[in-house]
């Protein structure tokens, strides 16, 4: 990819650039609790955005994209703004640099990415990082913080691109560490890393190749659920709440809310279970709560869909440690925490088994945990 790169920026631009990386991420545990105030434990992965930069001069940008194979020129005013999805995403860093006093001037890139799309990787959080790292560090002496990457990142998503995303996919992407996961407190915004090195185990991700298209608008709604049951127990987010709160109100709230709100409270305490577990390298407790996340996404919280739930009773059929829907739902990955004795026959056995039920393979992802937003320098 690299040489791809520079080959493209020097037919374009002439010379070199600066080889900027930012990658996506993955989330062991942790789903839809941050618009509830609490913890989310993602990774950065080894797949990531990788882009040429140089300064040019002007007042203009000129960014080619490989895997597009399209090139768009625009200026740094709020009425430049392109039309290409793809470009708006870099546009609205530079956008959202220049809100909060930073420096942007015009510069040339090129870039390409092996993020998968569509399989919940966060691709454009890993574009949105890697424009934000380098801006800072060639305009601005890298006087942005890493979490203000991650806000300039989410900003973009928000006011440029029309999706209201948490910080989770930016804020990996941004701080992701070798072997190491990362519990963000959504609510607080500060975190801290946890030793992520998996001795005798693999992670990987097992992309259903679908994404079912619901009518109506189940995030918002599973949000209200959330948000009015918090209003019934007095607390500002369901992170305040604990089991005897929500069965003391039981009969003060709809069945659907209640099963919502005991998927969160739950889904919380199971984080924390799987930070000190791996402290002490108990990767059958990790397994425990992956699988018990996935029954709480699919019976009480209802995001789950056939495809993934065959996915994960597979999983548990070839004795994988751990599996789970990874991301929204409706379709997507698994995420699966596997012995190294049994890869080999779980790979084997979800292709052959999903094929046959479903008319395609899954693609499989092997998951590498990684840097996060950097210069890239040859290992």
């Amino acid at each position: 990819m690299k040489e791809k790169i520079q080959k493209a920026f020097a037919e374009k631009f002439g010379g070199e650039g600066i080889l900027f990386v930012s990658p996506g991420r993955f989330n062991l545990i942790g789903e839809h609790t941050d618009y509830n105030g609490g913890f989310v434990f993602p990774g950065a992965i080894d797949k990531l955005i990788m882009a040429d930069i140089r300064p040019n001069g002007t007042d203009k940008c000129h960014i080619f994209s490989i895997d597009i194979d399209e090139s768009v020129t625009f200026g740094l005013n709020e009425e430049d703004a392109p039309s290409q999805q793809w470009a708006r995403y870099i546009f609205g860093v530079c956008r959202e640099v220049i809100k909060r006093g930073g420096k942007v001037e015009g510069f040339d890139a090129v870039f390409a990415g092996n993020v998968p799309l569509g399989a919940g990787l966060s691709s454009s959080a890993a574009l949105e990082s890697c424009f934000a790292f380098a801006i800072n560090d060639l305009f601005n002496d890298n006087k942005f913080p890493k979490m203000e990457l991650a806000k300039i990142g989410q900003s973009t998503e928000h006011n440029y691109c029309g999706v209201n995303c948490g910080i989770m996919d930016q804020f990996a992407s941004v701080h992701g560490k070798k072997d190491h996961l990362m519990r963000l407190d959504c609510r607080s915004g500060e975190f801290e890393y946890f030793p992520f090195q998996l001795d005798g185990y693999r992670l990987v991700l097992v992309d259903s190749r679908v994404k079912h298209e619901l009518v109506d608008s189940p995030y918002n709604k599973r949000r209200e659920s959330c948000e009015r049951v918090a209003r019934t127990l007095g607390v500002e987010t369901l992170r305040d709440a604990d089991m005897d709160m929500l069965n003391a109100a039981k009969d003060q709230i709809s069945d659907e809310d209640y099963r919502r709100a005991k998927y969160v409270i739950e889904e919380k305490q199971r984080v924390l279970d799987v930070c000190e577990a791996l402290l002490r390298h108990d990767y059958d407790k990790v397994g425990d709560r992956m699988y018990r996340t996935h029954a709480g996404l699919s019976k009480d919280y209802e995001v789950s869909c056939e495809e993934l739930d065959f996915l994960n009773d597979i999983a548990r059929e070839c004795g994988v440690t751990g599996s789970r829907i990874m991301g929204g739902g409706f379709g997507g990955c698994t995420v699966n925490l596997v012995a190294d004795d049994k890869y080999d026959t779980f790979v084997a056995t979800v292709l052959s088994r999903f094929n046959e039920k479903y008319g395609h393979e899954p693609n499989i992802y092997p998951v590498i945990v990684s840097d996060g937003s950097r210069r890239y320098e040859d290992q």
